[in-house]
């Protein structure tokens, strides 16, 4: 039995809020159980000095948790003047996990900023923020396409994500933070609208995991991303028309 009542392949309840923010293109909160993030998506019309005169633009993403998320507080990492290794991290995932359904050649020379800020943390802070920034990022591009319309849309796909692990030799779907702290083995499934794999993050907190315990997890995490991007499609219902 789950600490929570639900059944091992069952995800948490899913909530997002669309114009969460007044200034954003886009801005979500999304909700997954008690896990609460804000993503809003800004417009910038330039792109990195990389990128400078090539036509293409930029997606990247910058993530936070805040002070007053987790059960005791969290030193913000400006007082340490630098960013902590764990937010680097996620925040160059979320930036992946974008760019991997996104023409940039058709986005232009602007930037979207993606800012996740965790509201509350209950497991799943990264899966939730990747979810709710693809909702962010649908809303900008929407915002720019109405202004200035897209000779190719550049937006190709969706994207989710979603965690999933190993308790007690039980493969489980979409941990809680009760769940994540005591799972033998834990990964995080990142996938498209086509049922393929973007990335995989997979741990043996505890134990090792062996290839079946793998194919089962990757399994597991596929049939919840399904089930995001379903409930995903009737958030955004004709917003998303222009995908291919």
């Amino acid at each position: 039995m789950r600490f929570d009542g639900r059944e091992n392949d069952e995800l948490r309840k899913l909530k997002i809020t669309r114009g969460f923010t007044k200034f954003s293109k886009g801005s979500v909160l999304i909700e997954m159980g008690d896990t609460k993030v804000l993503c809003t998506a800004t417009v910038e019309e330039k792109v990195p000095v990389f990128l400078k005169g090539s036509g293409k633009g930029w997606v990247t993403a910058e993530y936070a948790m805040l002070p007053s998320s987790t059960q005791t507080r969290k030193q913000r990492d400006i007082s340490k003047l630098r960013l902590d290794g764990r937010s680097t991290e996620i925040q160059r995932l979320i930036g992946r996990s974008l760019r991997s359904i996104m023409n940039l050649e058709a986005l232009g020379e602007r930037t979207v900023w993606i800012d996740c800020d965790v509201l509350q943390a209950d497991g799943g802070t990264r899966c939730a923020s990747i979810t709710g920034a693809f909702v962010a990022l649908v809303d900008a591009v929407n915002a720019i396409d109405r202004e200035t319309p897209f000779e190719v849309y550049p937006l190709n796909g969706m994207v989710s994500a979603v965690s999933v692990g190993i308790r007690e030799d039980y493969a489980i779907l979409d941990l809680n933070y009760l769940e994540d702290s005591t799972a033998d083995v834990d990964m995080n499934v990142i996938m498209n609208h086509k049922g393929e794999y973007i990335e995989l993050q997979g741990t043996g907190e505890e134990r090792p995991f062996t290839a079946s315990e793998m194919s089962d997890l990757m399994a597991l995490g596929a049939k919840g991303n399904e089930e995001l991007l379903r409930e995903v499609r009737e958030v955004l219902g004709e917003d998303l028309r222009r995908l291919v």
